[in-house]
C-alpha cells in the first residue's frame, strides 16, 4: 500500500512540473487553440467591406475561429492579449513562394532569371540534395514568413526528387502554417502514384494545406505540361506555373503549350506574368486565370514590371508573392511598398494602382480569393478562421499616429509584428516565434554548406 501510494505521488508531482514547465497557453493550443480575445485594440483593420476598421475594439477566437469583432465583447475565461496600442489585421497570404531557396539566399546577385536559374538551381536536378535539406531550408523560411505576419503560404517546390518532396512538405506540416503545396507533376509513371499518395494521406486529411500541380509551360515541355494538367483535373485542384517571367519567355511558347493542354481555365496561377500582350491578358481574363504578383523578385532578377493596373482592368485576381530565394526576405511590407513604387515610378503618377489600400487587400483578402479561400481567409470576418496578426505601433519606426493603414504599408517592418495566429494557435507570441529558431538556423547551415558543394561553389 506504501508502494503504490509512493508510485502516485509521484506520478502526481511529475505532472505538476511537466504541465507547469509546458505552460497555461501551451496546453491551451495543444487542446486546440483555446478562447483568445484580443483586447482593445487602437484600430482593427477588417479588410471585410461591410465592417470597414473600427478603433478601440475587440476580437474573440474561439477555437479555429473568429467569433465576434467589436468593443467591449464578452470573453470569460480566455487569454486576453492586450491590444492597446496596437493594429489587428489579417494575416498575409503569400501566393507564391519556394522555401527551401533560403538555403541560397544571396546567390548569383547580379544575374538575371536564367543565369540565376543556371547558377543557383538547375544544378541540383540530379544531385545528391535530400529530404533533409529540403526541410531545413523550408523550415528556416516557415518560422521566418511567420515572424513577419504571413499565415499563408503558397510553396512552388522543385521537387528535384520525391525524398526532397516530402521533406518539403513535412516542414510546412510542422509549421501549423496554412499551406498550399504544388507539387511539379509531369509525365514520369513515378510522379502520378506518389503525388495522388500525397494528397490522400497528407493533404486531404489537414485542414491547413491545399494541393496544387506545378509545371513549366512550354512547347519543348509540352507532355510534362499536359501530363500535368490532365493530373491537375483528375484531382479537382488548380495548375500552378511560371508564365513569362522574364523577356526571354514568350519565345518559348508558354502560352501556347497551356492553350493545348486545355490548361487556361478558372483558378490556374500564373506567376509573375509580366511580358503580356493585351490579346494574352484579354484571354487570361477571360478564363478567370489568377495573378501572383512578385514585385521584389522581378526588381531583383531585372526581369521587367508587371502590368498590374491593367490585369485589375481586366477584373483579373490578384495578389502578392514573396518567390522564395530571389526575394531575399519574408518581408511582405517591404514587398507591398515596392507594389504601389514601381508603377508610381514607371507612370509617374500617384494615383496609379495599387494604392495603399490596394496592396492590403492584395496582400490579404485578394490573396485569398486567388486561392479561392475567401470564405475561410483574408479578413477578420465572423466565422471565418483565426488567421490573424498584431502590429505595434508604438515604435520608432512607427510612431507617431497620422494615418496607420497607409503606415502599416510604408512604415512597419516584420519587428513589428507581436502576434501571429494561425487557426487559433498563437504562433508568435509577444514578440518572439514559437518554435526553436537556434536548431533551426544550425540546421540551414549545414544543409546550406552541402548545397553549395552540390551548385559547385
Amino acid at each position: 500500500m506504501a508502494k503504490r501510494l509512493f508510485v502516485l505521488t509521484l506520478a502526481l508531482v511529475i505532472g505538476t512540473v511537466f504541465l507547469v514547465g509546458f505552460g497555461r497557453d501551451d496546453v491551451d493550443e495543444a487542446a486546440g487553440g483555446g478562447r483568445t480575445v484580443i483586447r482593445n485594440a487602437s484600430m482593427v483593420l477588417t479588410m471585410d467591406p461591410k465592417l470597414g476598421t473600427l478603433e478601440n475594439a475587440d476580437v474573440l477566437i474561439e477555437g479555429d475561429t473568429i467569433t465576434a469583432v467589436g468593443p467591449g465583447l464578452q470573453a470569460d475565461n480566455a487569454r486576453v492579449v492586450d491590444g492597446r496600442g496596437k493594429i489587428v489585421m489579417p494575416g498575409f497570404v503569400d501566393l507564391h513562394t519556394h522555401l527551401w531557396q533560403s538555403l541560397i539566399r544571396g546567390c548569383a546577385t547580379d544575374q538575371e532569371l536564367n543565369g540565376w536559374l543556371g547558377g543557383c538551381v538547375l544544378p541540383l536536378y540530379g544531385s545528391p540534395v535530400n529530404g533533409a535539406d529540403a526541410y531545413a531550408g523550408a523550415r528556416l523560411s516557415t518560422l521566418d514568413s511567420l515572424s513577419t505576419g504571413v499565415t499563408t503560404v503558397t510553396d512552388w517546390s522543385h521537387t528535384f526528387n520525391a525524398d526532397f518532396a516530402r521533406g518539403n512538405l513535412q516542414a510546412l506540416v510542422d509549421s501549423k502554417q496554412r499551406f498550399v503545396f504544388s507539387y511539379t507533376g509531369g509525365k514520369d509513371p513515378a510522379i502520378d502514384p506518389e503525388i495522388r499518395r500525397v494528397k490522400k494521406d497528407i493533404i486531404d486529411p489537414n485542414p491547413l494545406a491545399r494541393l496544387m500541380i506545378g509545371t513549366h509551360p512550354t512547347t519543348g515541355n509540352y507532355e510534362n505540361t499536359l501530363a500535368s494538367e490532365q493530373l491537375a483535373k483528375e484531382l479537382g485542384v488548380p495548375l500552378n506555373v511560371h508564365l513569362h517571367e522574364s523577356k526571354a519567355d514568350p519565345a518559348t511558347g508558354q502560352m501556347d503549350a497551356l492553350r493545348r493542354a486545355g490548361a487556361l481555365r478558372p483558378g490556374l496561377l500564373t506567376n509573375h506574368t509580366i511580358q503580356m500582350t493585351d490579346a494574352e491578358l484579354d484571354e487570361l481574363a477571360s478564363h478567370d486565370v489568377r495573378v501572383a504578383h512578385n514585385p521584389l523578385s522581378n526588381m531583383r532578377l531585372a526581369s521587367g514590371v508587371a502590368r498590374v493596373p491593367d490585369m485589375k482592368a481586366r477584373n483579373m485576381k490578384i495578389g502578392l508573392g514573396l518567390d522564395g530565394g530571389t526575394n531575399d526576405t519574408s518581408d511582405m511590407f517591404n514587398n507591398m511598398r515596392v507594389a504601389v513604387g514601381l508603377q508610381r515610378a514607371q507612370s509617374t503618377d500617384p494615383a496609379r494602382y495599387p494604392t495603399p489600400a490596394d496592396v492590403l487587400r492584395m496582400a490579404t483578402l485578394g490573396g485569398a480569393e486567388v486561392l479561392g479561400l475567401e470564405k475561410e481567409i483574408g479578413s477578420l470576418t465572423p466565422g471565418k478562421k483565426a488567421d490573424l496578426q498584431v502590429i505595434e505601433t508604438q515604435a520608432l519606426n512607427f510612431a507617431p499616429k497620422v494615418d496607420w493603414a497607409a503606415q502599416v504599408v510604408f512604415n512597419a517592418q516584420p519587428a513589428n509584428v507581436q502576434w501571429v495566429f494561425v487557426n487559433g494557435v498563437p504562433l508568435k507570441k509577444d514578440g518572439k516565434v514559437v518554435g526553436d529558431t537556434a536548431r533551426a538556423i544550425a540546421d540551414a547551415q549545414a544543409a546550406a554548406d552541402r548545397v553549395k558543394k552540390y551548385l559547385g561553389r
